[in-house]
């Protein structure tokens, strides 16, 4: 499945991640400036969060509440990360073993890690204003 979207239009791809995902394991394949950070706003935005959503890049995670304050899901940022052994270091397990959402940015730095069951998305730079999404299987 492929979109190709403007940044006023986030809000209707979200709707169509979220009701075309095959899991609710988020993995997104994207280039620096791509608007990774800006899409996951909008789908947690989109499933009923009360958070503001920003890049986890420090901290590694954010975690994310609906607006009873139940569990809505973790935003992950791997960027910084060296190997594999980091995510696994901060229970990146135990959190794939939840039942909320799993919105993983930079997945490539943990290739083996990454479910096989996960949504991969992978987004790519038209233009400065312009992107292409595909919804893909495992890469």
């Amino acid at each position: 499945m492929e979109f190709i979207y403007r940044e006023n239009e986030l809000k209707k791809i979200a709707h169509e991640i979220i009701h075309n995902s095959k899991s609710k394991i988020l993995a997104f394949y994207a280039p620096m400036g791509a608007g990774k950070t800006t899409l996951i706003k909008a789908l947690v935005k989109e499933l009923g969060g009360k958070d503001n959503v920003s890049s986890p890049t420090f901290g590694l995670v954010n975690e994310y509440a609906d607006k009873n304050g139940e569990l809505l899901g973790y935003h992950f940022d791997f960027y910084r990360l060296e190997d594999e052994n980091e995510a696994m270091d901060m229970g990146l397990e135990d959190y794939l073993n939840t039942k909320g959402w799993i919105f993983m940015e930079w997945p490539e730095k943990i290739p083996n890690l990454v479910p096989i069951d996960a949504q991969i998305i992978k987004i790519e730079i038209l233009n400065e204003k312009t992107r292409k999404l595909q919804l893909l299987d495992i890469i």
